[in-house]
Formats: structure tokens, C-alpha cells, sequence
């Protein structure tokens, strides 16, 4: 399941890091890469139509090798997009570069945010400066099926899956995999963590800046992480906001599965807010009577698809919304209070996806797909992720089995070599302590995160105590993995991305530290933000 939320001198650029360590073995090495040569300074200009962007907002290009490997060889172009500082030449700190996460996510419209009242003192300080990673949007778009066949609805969801669907489930994964290499060819491989951290490196440079001040949310820590560990010296400020575990045993296969548990809890967190505005809902007094409520209509919908259009599957991806975000409580709870009161039009409108969006929407699978597949060590052997996730649905069957479909193609990923570890098809993570190590970042290999003592910069962390999609130990682990970080916790709070949202405190301490480079305290708490207000549609007049 995808992680969302939100978002020198000009040398060569030095590779080198260490590699993952595979439980039972040791640390080494990776071997010296060939530097890449800095780009030139992007050229802002004027937005294409296609961003969508209004004057104001400036756009670029940026070049970067795809294999850093071979970095004269073949090129890749990123976009690029900015909106200057609005302070005065004394406020201004350089370029605040944003990436909301995904994988598979743009942050071309992040210059929009320097209108918004809460990032208003920030953007007197920084240029806004947002970008499509590689795969994404027009920087070398990725897709692994035709999108208007990934979109078809209405599609299926059962909780509990037969046997058949399971079968059905995975030659869609198989055919979805081999999609992908088809359609990538040998650049398929490129597709990766690391290449993303450099890549950020390379847009550092691009803007002429000696260090970079970086914000990432959700999957944005988790690469702005293995920057810090590949370039710990072109640091200056980093906000990582709702993180992921970087432990190299924990991507991604093991954070999809804790993913899962999380989910679990928010799903229950949203069935205990229904029941308490049981007045307003009608969906029952107690946490299960709401979710028995849900199960029936998804019950229903896996039979008989609403309006054609939404099926159990799609019924599934509007409600996960409520474990990323409490905004969507009051809006869910009256759709489905509405539809079991025999008006279904609120459903429809909340869970037919919007037309239009299936070329974005395969391009963003296609590149979460290919990431992450790339980054980790994954099962080969189908009984592995049956038994791990029928384990999990025991436990949290909210979300389980939609998140093994999703990213089930890495089960048939293709194998890279000769720098690429070639895996014993039914061994994974923890079982892998024989194979040649590759060169850090590689394809199947994750970077091992971590930066000694002194070497960072202070950076700042902060995580919702309840955050279903990036559960707070993740944060926890990178702040033991980079000395000198702080991490401020929202206490009861669940909504993924802390920042520059409704909670005053949280908000303090990222201005606060963008603004003068001060940290909090190594563990900082911040109350829960406000819970939503019951909300329910108006009635019409006949």
C-alpha cells in the first residue's frame, strides 16, 4: 500500500555508501562509483499546459543519468517547478525542495503552497521548488499496463478470498510484472530508491544551492533517509514527516505487512468516532455494530456493483482514506449511513473514481510498483505471502488482502544480474546471508540507512502516534539511525503528515527549525489535534 501523504560548491557527485546487512552477516563496503558530472543550472521558464500551474510558478528541466553507474551513457529528464521567496533579499534562505512520497507521487504543484496562511512565513524565506521523480508524470513516464484496462470497474474485493481468486489475483500480478519489463526494457532497473536520493542530489546542484534543505513525507523520508546516508555532507536542513521504518529487513515487504496492523487500528479509531456520534450516523452504538454495518454494504456491493461503477474493490480504496486522514471520517460515515438508508448517490459520488485520472493513476502504480519491487528483497514462492498474509487477516482484515494484490508483481519481478544478488526463488530477507552483496541501492539490495555521529547535521522527525500507512516505531528507528535527530510525536493522533496541518504545536517546531536550524528535544510530544465534527448532508426540499 502506497505511503502518501502530502510531499556546495557545484562538483562531481561522490556515491558511496554502505551496503545493506543482511541478518547474519557483516558490513561492507560498496565499491567506488564513477562520479557523475554536476548539471548545469535549470532553466526556469514558463510551465507547460500540462502542469496546469498558474503564473507565478516558474518550470525547469533537469538531466540526470539513468544508470549513475554509467553516467555518460544514456540520460533521463526530470520536471521541475518553482516559486520564488517572497521575503526580502535579507529573509531568504536558498530553495526549500518538497516531495510528498508515494512512490509514484509528484510534487509539482508544492510552489502552490506558498499561498497557504500556514506556510506563509516559510515561503518568505525559501523558493518553493517541487519536481516529478524519475517514472513520474513527464520525467521519463513509467507504465506496465494499458491504463484504461488497469482502471476497469467495477472490480472485486472479498475478505475472504477464495482459492480461485487468489489464482486469478496472482497471473494478474504476473502479467502486471511482465508488463513493466516489457515496457522499461533494461531501464526497468533504474527504478529505485537510491537513484531517487541521487537524483535529489543532482536537482541540489541544478539549483545551485552547496546543501540542500529538504522536506519528505511518507515515502519521501524514507529516500530523503538514504540521501542523508549517501551525502550526509551536502546536508542542511531536513523535515522528515510521517516516516518509514528504514531498517533494510523492513523494506518493503515486512512494512507492508505492519502497514496492515496499522490500518487495523485507524479502521477501529473511525468505527469507535462513528459510534460515538451514533445520533447523528445511526450505524449503531458500538465500534463493531458500525463496522458490521460497512461489512454488510461491502458484502453487498461485491455482489451487486452500485451504479456499475462501484464495486467491493473501489468501495474499499475510498474508505482506506479514513485510516490516512480523520477529514474523511464525517464525509465516509454520512455516505455510508446514507446509502444504508436507501439513497445511494453520496456513495457513488465519494467511491466512482474520477474520470479521467486512469493515465496518472497506472503511471503511479506503475512507478510505486517498480520501486519498490526493485528496492527489496521479496517472496518468490506464493505460499510465503499466502501464509503471511492469511496470518494478518486474522488480525487486521480491513486491509490485508488489498495490500498483498498491490504488490504482489514484485512475487514475479525480474531477477538483475550480474549486479544484481541472484535469490533462491523461495528465500527472502532474513533467509539471504550467502549471496555476492551488491553495489549499494542496487536492484533487490536496500541502502543500510544510518550516518555516524557528527556526520548530519540535527534533522527533525515527526510521526502521529496512530499513523496506520507509516506506524510510529519507523520513526523511532531512524532517529536511532541518525545520531542527532529529534523527533516530535502528536500523541492519539493517526492522521498521515504532521505538518503545517491543524495542530499548532507540530507546526511551531517545522517553522521553528526551517526558519533558524534549532531542534526540540531529542523526544518531543505535541497533544492530538481536534477530532471531526458529525457531519450530515442537508436534507433537499421535495
Amino acid at each position: 500500500m502506497k505511503a502518501v501523504a502530502l510531499y556546495g560548491t557545484l562538483g562531481s557527485l561522490v556515491l558511496s555508501a554502505l551496503v545493506a546487512v543482511p541478518a547474519g552477516g557483516t558490513t561492507r563496503s560498496a565499491p567506488a562509483e564513477t562520479p557523475a558530472p554536476a548539471p548545469p543550472r535549470i532553466a526556469f521558464g514558463r510551465c507547460a499546459p500540462e502542469e496546469h500551474l498558474p503564473a507565478g510558478v516558474e518550470c525547469g528541466r533537469l538531466t540526470v543519468p539513468l544508470d549513475y553507474a554509467r553516467p555518460k551513457d544514456k540520460k533521463i529528464t526530470l520536471t521541475v517547478s518553482r516559486a520564488r521567496a517572497t521575503g526580502s533579499p535579507k529573509e531568504r534562505q536558498g530553495a526549500l525542495v518538497f516531495n510528498p512520497g508515494g512512490p509514484g507521487a509528484s510534487s509539482m504543484n508544492f510552489p502552490l503552497y506558498a499561498k497557504v496562511d500556514r506556510w506563509r512565513r516559510t515561503a518568505r524565506a525559501y523558493d518553493f521548488v517541487g519536481y516529478a521523480p524519475r517514472g513520474v508524470g513527464r520525467s521519463a513516464p513509467l507504465s506496465c499496463q494499458d491504463p484504461a484496462e488497469y482502471a476497469k470497474i467495477p472490480s472485486e474485493s472479498p475478505r475472504r478470498p477464495s482459492e480461485a481468486f487468489k489464482r486469478k489475483k496472482a497471473a494478474e500480478a504476473k502479467a502486471y510484472a511482465q508488463g513493466c519489463a516489457r515496457n522499461a526494457g533494461p531501464a526497468l532497473r533504474h527504478y529505485t530508491s537510491a537513484n531517487n536520493a541521487r537524483d535529489l542530489d543532482m536537482l541540489r546542484a541544478g539549483l545551485g544551492e552547496k546543501k540542500l534543505t529538504y522536506m519528505g513525507a511518507s515515502y519521501g523520508t524514507y529516500f530523503g533517509a538514504v540521501y542523508a546516508t549517501l551525502f550526509p555532507g551536502h546536508v542542511r536542513r531536513m523535515v522528515f514527516d510521517s516516516v518509514v521504518n528504514p531498517d533494510p529487513r523492513q523494506i518493503w515487504y515486512r512494512n507492508n505487512l505492519d502497514q496492515n496492523i496499522g490500518f487495523e487500528r485507524r479502521w477501529q479509531d473511525w468505527g469507535r468516532w462513528v459510534a460515538k456520534h451514533h445520533k447523528v450516523y445511526h450505524l449503531g452504538t458500538t465500534p463493531q455494530a458500525v463496522l458490521r454495518a460497512y461489512d454488510t454494504v461491502r458484502e453487498r456491493l461485491h455482489k451487486r456493483p452500485l451504479g456499475g461503477k462501484v464495486g467491493s474493490a473501489q468501495l474499499q480504496a475510498a474508505f482506506l482514506k479514513t485510516g490516512y486522514n480523520d477529514a474523511y471520517w464525517p464525509v465516509r460515515a454520512a455516505a455510508l449511513a446514507t446509502y444504508v438508508k436507501g439513497d445511494p448517490r453520496l456513495l457513488l459520488k465519494q467511491a466512482a473514481p474520477l474520470p479521467g485520472g486512469e493515465k496518472a493513476d497506472e503511471n503511479g502504480n506503475a512507478v510505486y510498483t517498480a520501486v519498490e519491487c526493485n528496492d527489496g528483497l521479496w517472496p518468490r514462492d506464493l505460499r510465503v505471502w499466502d501464509r503471511d498474509n492469511t496470518a494478518s487477516a486474522r488480525v487486521a482484515p480491513f486491509e490485508t488482502w488489498d495490500n498483498a494484490w498491490m504488490n504482489l508483481p514484485c512475487a514475479f519481478w525480474p531477477r538483475y544480474s550480474p549486479r544484481g544478488a541472484v535469490q533462491d526463488p523461495n528465500r527472502y530477507a532474513e533467509d539471504v546471508t550467502d549471496v555476492t552483496l551488491p553495489q549499494a541501492g542496487a536492484p533487490h539490495r536496500p541502502v543500510d540507512v544510518r550516518t555516524a555521529p557528527g556526520a548530519l547535521p540535527p534533522v527533525l522527525l515527526l510521526a502521529a502516534e496512530r499513523d496506520g500507512a507509516t506506524p510510529h516505531s519507523g520513526a523511532v528507528e531512524l532517529r536511532r539511525r541518525l545520531p542527532g535527530a529529534s523527533l516530535v510525536t502528536e500523541r492519539g493522533a493517526g492522521t498521515h503528515g504532521v505538518s503545517f496541518g491543524t495542530n499548532a504545536c507540530a507546526n511551531q517546531h517545522v517553522e521553528r527549525y526551517l526558519l533558524t536550524g534549532r531542534t526540540p528535544a531529542r523526544d518531543t510530544f505535541c497533544g492530538p489535534r481536534a477530532e471531526p465534527k458529525p457531519v450530515m448532508p442537508a436534507k433537499k426540499r421535495k
